[in-house]
């Protein structure tokens, strides 16, 4: 018989068997190894390694628990702790434990890692930047510490200089990829999009299955309009890391109109967030689903994920005493942009006795005629787009804000982050994103029973700031272009009529599409008018028109022309129809303003909501349908009945010069308001709470 094995003998084999991928075989060894003395450390450590490997976090976390007890100053095992413990969501636990390493082993280049990691979860990027330069005067000939840096520097918005540390990184291990993916990242943000595709491209050589090189190939190829080639970038990279890519490339779809597999994507994407399985881009969300408990849990994720709470707030309870209300509009859409020629009228009407207004700017400046106005329109305009979101929340704090709003949400350019670190006592979402933002730290929403009725409250982490009228502004001097082009010269028949929709293509759904199609063959002579955004887009809608046994020549593409002539332009159609589940909201405005009626369906989320809102403000609520089914049949009504058609224009000419949604300073009486109950509740020392502002 051969003897016993010791236990000594029987850790080796446990760790041979663990080193050579036998994982079951390791954990009875481990274990055996136990049962014979429970404060074996190399036992216990081990194991922790095998579950953290399987993903066991948990359990990974009371074994190396059990370790350090027998061994409190091993170097080794606090470092898996703490590792174990950021998989765990546990960033604060992480730095409390790395800050035991160095105390024991200062030059600990991996603790010093692995310290900036945590930090940089925790949006602590400016302390995370110490550590890497630690890391890599302690190892300048690593990779691996200038990578760390680089990632530090991006989250910074130090793009140049992330660029040159993953450049160094790769001097040292020319084949990195994720050095390579670092320079994709780096160049992407600085718009060198050519050297940035080129970067991606070798990072995938290097590895094929880095999920987030082909995310970033397939955000560039976005940006570029190269949608065909985009939807392939995040096909390949959905397998590999689904978040964010497996929404992006169902709305990378709808960019082009391509509805292949439509309704299995949606319902897809929808299930997977709602199970908390994957993360998606709360924006594309929107013109996706149609239910406001969908769209609050995207957006919690989305925020515990990419801009959670700081954990030190800048501002807690302070209440300043200023002789005016300081207000702080927070935007990358201070220039020719359609939040600007709705915003720039209030702007420019805000009492300067009573509030002290102030912009802040996160978007390079462009010297258009709109940014020119509006640095006249505020009492201070600060460009801030170079400076990090910590160094711009701390000037909102310097500059004691009383109400800081964010005009962007979770749109494009949006620096959320800003907000998370608390600069401001009274922080407000408003207008430029059209859901909640699931974020702790946004005090208020601003927006109008219309949007969102009492009952609907339970769907926004904020508190609900409601106008009287609707919570769209508008500036009542938008110029339109003196001449309005004929019918022929914008290529629509001179008798037939003109349903259009100048609404961003991706918002229309195959459903509506239908709807759009059985009035065209019910209406003889009647066309489609839509924006031609991109080839492929209206490509794919006359092959679907072609499927509805619509001619394609009925579907007639409008390109970008400059605001005052778009304005112009519009007064050619008839009706305009409306989207859903994501509405018309400037468009609708636009079409109002030229003196066209909008026809809409109500929705049940705050984004198919908005052009009720805009409708009952414009007193035009007979053109606010609650299905489908009446949608098509008033459309049907209005493009039969020459009279009706008429009668609504009329009526709409009437009302504009007198109607509330066009009254800037209503409108602009009516949010200051709002921020002045804001800021009293918040003076007398009372939380948040839902508010109407009566009409005046």
């Amino acid at each position: 018989m051969p003897p016993p094995i010791s236990p000594p003998q029987m850790l080796a084999r446990a760790v041979a068997a663990h080193q050579g991928g036998n994982i079951g075989q390791a954990e009875l060894l481990y274990k055996l190894v136990l049962r014979a003395d429970k404060s074996q450390f190399d036992a216990l450590h081990m194991l922790a390694i095998l579950e953290g490997q399987r993903g066991n976090f948990a359990v990974a976390l009371r074994h190396i628990r059990q370790a350090l007890r027998v061994r409190p100053k091993s170097v080794d095992a606090l470092l898996n702790l703490g590792r174990i413990q950021s998989e765990l969501g546990d960033d604060a636990g992480a730095i409390a434990t790395y800050e035991k390493v160095l105390a024991l082993e200062p030059k600990s280049v991996l603790a010093h890692l692995n310290f900036a990691v945590a930090l940089s979860r925790l949006r602590r990027a400016e302390d995370a930047f110490g550590h890497c330069d630690a890391a890599v005067q302690l190892a300048p000939a690593d990779a691996e510490p200038w990578t760390c840096r680089g990632n530090v520097l991006l989250d910074l918005k130090r793009f140049g200089e992330a660029l040159d540390s993953y450049r160094r990184a790769l001097a040292l291990q020319p084949k990195l990829a994720e050095a390579e993916l670092g320079c994709g990242n780096a160049l992407r943000q600085l718009n060198r999009y050519d050297e940035a595709l080129a970067a991606y491209e070798k990072a995938l050589a290097f590895k094929p299955e880095l999920g987030d090189a082909w995310y970033g190939r397939g955000r560039i190829l976005f940006v570029l309009k190269r949608y065909e080639e985009a939807i392939a970038a995040y096909g390949k990279a959905a397998p590999l890391n689904p978040d964010y890519a497996q929404g992006a490339h169902l709305s990378t779809k709808m960019q082009i109109c391509d509805w292949s597999d439509f309704a299995a994507e949606r319902a897809a994407l929808v299930a997977a967030v709602m199970q908390r399985r994957i993360k998606a881009d709360p924006f594309r969300l929107l013109a996706i689903s149609d239910s406001p408990a969908e769209q609050l849990r995207c957006a919690q994720i989305f925020m515990a994920d990419q801009c959670p709470p700081s954990e030190r707030p800048m501002c807690r309870d302070e209440r300043y005493q200023h002789d005016r209300i300081r207000v702080a509009y927070v935007s990358s859409d201070f220039r020719n942009h359609p939040l600007a020629y709705l915003t720039a009228g209030m702007f420019e009407a805000h009492d300067r006795s009573r509030f002290e207004t102030i912009a802040v700017s996160i978007a390079p400046p462009t010297e258009d005629d709109m940014e020119q106005r509006l640095r006249g329109a505020f009492d201070h305009f600060f460009d801030v787009h170079t400076q990090s979101d910590h160094e711009i929340a701390a000037m909102i704090r310097v500059h004691e804000i009383d109400i800081a709003i964010d005009l962007n949400g979770y749109t494009t350019h949006s620096r959320t982050p800003i907000f998370a670190f608390r600069p401001a006592p009274v922080q407000v979402s408003f207008l430029g994103y059209a859901g909640g933002m699931g974020a702790p730290y946004i005090d208020y929403i601003v927006a109008d029973r219309t949007v969102i009725p009492d009952e609907h409250e339970v769907f926004y982490a904020e508190k609900v700031a409601r106008l009287p009228d609707s919570y769209y502004v508008n500036d009542r001097a938008r110029v339109i272009a003196g001449h309005t082009p004929s019918r022929h010269e914008l290529a629509l028949p001179e008798a037939g009529f003109v349903f259009c929709s100048f609404n961003n293509l991706y918002k229309i759904q195959p459903s509506l599409f239908d709807i759009w199609m059985r009035l065209l063959h019910q209406i003889d002579g009647s066309v489609l008018w839509l924006f031609a955004e991109n080839d492929s887009a209206v490509n794919n809608l006359r092959r679907e028109a072609e499927k509805r046994g619509v001619a394609p020549q009925r579907l007639i593409f409008a390109p970008r022309v400059a605001a005052a002539d778009y304005l112009a332009r519009l007064r050619q159609a008839d009706l305009i129809l409306d989207t859903l589940p994501y509405n018309a909201h400037t468009t609708a405005c636009d079409a109002l303003w030229a003196g066209v009626p909008v026809l809409t369906c109500l929705g049940s989320a705050f984004a198919g909501r908005v052009a009720a809102s805009i409708l009952q403000a414009a007193g035009l609520p007979e053109l606010i349908t609650t299905s489908l089914a009446d949608y098509e049949t008033l459309a049907l009504k209005i493009a039969h009945e020459p009279e009706l058609a008429a009668a609504l224009k009329q009526k709409l000419v009437r009302n504009r010069d007198t109607c509330s949604l066009f009254d800037t300073r209503r409108f602009t009486r009516h949010i200051e308001a709002a921020y002045t109950t804001m800021w009293q509740r918040h003076q007398r020392g009372d939380l948040p709470e839902s508010f109407s502002v009566a009409a005046t």
